[in-house]
Parts: C-alpha cells; sequence; structure tokens
C-alpha cells in the first residue's frame, strides 16, 4: 500500500525545472505526479513516476541529489468535503501529516491526495479501517 516517491533537489534559479523535466523525457519517464516546494535557495521537487529506478539512474548520473521515500495515495470522490473525510479520520486517530499533493484522475470522478505521515503504516491502518482506498504503487504508476 505504501508508494515509492523520488525527491530531487534542486537549486532556486531558472533552468532547475527544466533540467530534471529534460533528462526524466529522454530516459522515456513519465511522471504522475509532482510537488515542487521551495525555500529562498533550493527547492524540493517530489515525483511520482513510472519508473523508479530508471529516474534515480538517470538523474544521479546527471549530479543531481535524490532522496527515495514512502508516501500513501488515497482515493476519493472529487467532490465537496472528501479532503475533510480524511483529515478527521487522521485527525481521530492522531496522526501527523507532514505534507500532501493531489491531482484529479483522467475520469475527473477522483482525485488522488498523496500524503506523507509521521508514522506511515498508523495512517495507512487508520484510512483503511475506516473504508478509505490505499491504492498500492503499481496501480498509480500506471494511471
Amino acid at each position: 500500500m505504501k508508494v515509492e516517491q523520488i525527491s530531487v533537489f534542486l537549486e532556486n534559479r531558472p533552468g532547475g525545472l527544466e533540467h530534471v523535466t529534460k533528462v526524466l523525457a529522454d530516459a522515456d519517464i513519465n511522471i504522475r505526479a509532482l510537488s515542487l516546494a521551495d525555500t529562498s535557495d533550493f527547492g524540493i521537487l517530489r515525483l511520482i513516476v513510472n519508473d523508479i529506478d530508471l529516474a534515480e539512474k538517470a538523474l544521479q548520473s546527471e549530479g543531481l541529489t535524490i532522496k527515495r521515500s514512502h508516501v500513501v495515495a488515497v482515493e476519493i470522490p472529487d467532490r465537496s468535503g472528501g479532503m475533510n473525510s480524511i483529515s478527521r479520520v487522521l485527525t481521530e486517530n492522531n496522526i501527523n501529516v507532514e505534507y500532501a499533493y493531489a491531482f484529479v484522475e483522467k475520469s475527473g470522478e477522483n482525485a488522488i491526495i498523496i500524503f506523507r505521515f509521521d508514522d506511515i503504516d498508523a495512517g495507512i491502518a487508520a484510512l483503511l479501517k475506516n473504508g478509505f482506498t490505499v491504492l498500492p504503487g503499481e496501480k498509480l504508476y500506471r494511471l
């Protein structure tokens, strides 16, 4: 139920994002989801891709600093209150959200929310216990 994510550390300057996306495109890597956060000096590009091993190899060959980590992908109907229903369960189970990002499926019927929890296993257990759909990485990589 855990999804592998790759984080790329970038200098906060023009062209950093383009460089990463070109490396991935040249390696025929499809980006399934992404989040970019920055400070004044650097950015963290978080990516879910269709082939994490190949992406890691391609990015490292360009001298980029990367880290692999696990996140959780939750599928919910794309409607008002969907995010709140998850937030309520996480709060009731004392699960801290370190960060999250989301996207809508091609059909437009469901949203996928990517979470990083302080306790990933407890987060998954709480969501499943409350009837949420937690996606395995294999499904997310091919959406």
